[in-house]
């Protein structure tokens, strides 16, 4: 089974929907992928991913199943003095790189700048709620590679956003994530294809196809925003 990750359009945050640009984003996404045979298409449920996923629907025929995991993780501090953590994953990341310490670490979630912040119950929360959603379509996980126990569906596609998608690569390619936060930091609708093959019984370690590509939207005004 093929997934197609897309992130959403260019948005709107306040009332969480596509800008007219994010609009032309979600278009070149829907042409790009015109020649794909898609089976499902599911959605974070917030609008901004939503409105971009139903723009390659409407091409396909096909209905967006929104899911509510898939939406934007949550960050801040869990200190009573917000400041010195209260930043998105991103900016941690970066933070972590200025003071010369290691993305590739295991423990990870000990980090300080991590460990006191949301964002890490929030993404490993996705990571688990990902696996069941998996699970659903035929794919089992076991220690660090899926089980297949299905292949009905040869290709499906997730529309969701930059910290929610970075939190899915972490957990399918066990990766610690303030790594993908660094590493994958998608443009407005940018594609990742990450392929789970293998034989009903046997195990399957995902690949990349594809990651980050968002060619489609080169001449297109754009302004590359991380999270949310």
């Amino acid at each position: 089974m093929r997934i197609i990750f897309v992130r959403h359009g260019h948005p709107n945050y306040k009332n969480d929907c596509l800008t007219e640009l994010g609009h032309l984003h979600a278009q070149a996404a829907a042409e790009r992928l015109r020649g794909e045979k898609i089976d499902r298409i599911f959605s974070s449920s917030c609008g901004r991913a939503a409105e971009t996923a139903q723009h390659i629907a409407d091409m396909h025929g096909l209905n967006v199943e929104k899911l509510d995991f898939m939406r934007e993780i949550a960050w801040g501090s869990l200190d009573e003095n917000p400041i010195a953590h209260n930043g998105h994953p991103w900016s941690i990341a970066e933070d972590m790189v200025a003071a010369g310490q290691t993305l590739l670490s295991p423990a990870w979630t000990e980090e300080e700048l991590f460990a006191r912040n949301r964002v890490t119950e929030n993404a490993l929360k996705v990571g688990e709620n990902f696996d069941r959603w998996l699970a659903d379509l035929g794919f089992e996980r076991e220690g660090e590679f899926y089980r297949v126990h299905s292949n009905r569906y040869s290709t499906v596609m997730m529309v969701s956003h930059g910290g929610s998608s970075s939190a899915v690569m972490s957990h399918l390619f066990n990766l610690p994530f303030p790594f993908v936060c660094s590493a994958l930091c998608p443009d407005f609708t940018a594609i990742t294809v990450v392929s789970l093959a293998g034989d009903e019984g046997t195990l399957a370690a995902p690949s990349f196809e594809i990651m980050n590509d968002a060619r489609h939207i080169a001449g297109l005004e754009s302004e590359k925003m991380y999270g949310r």
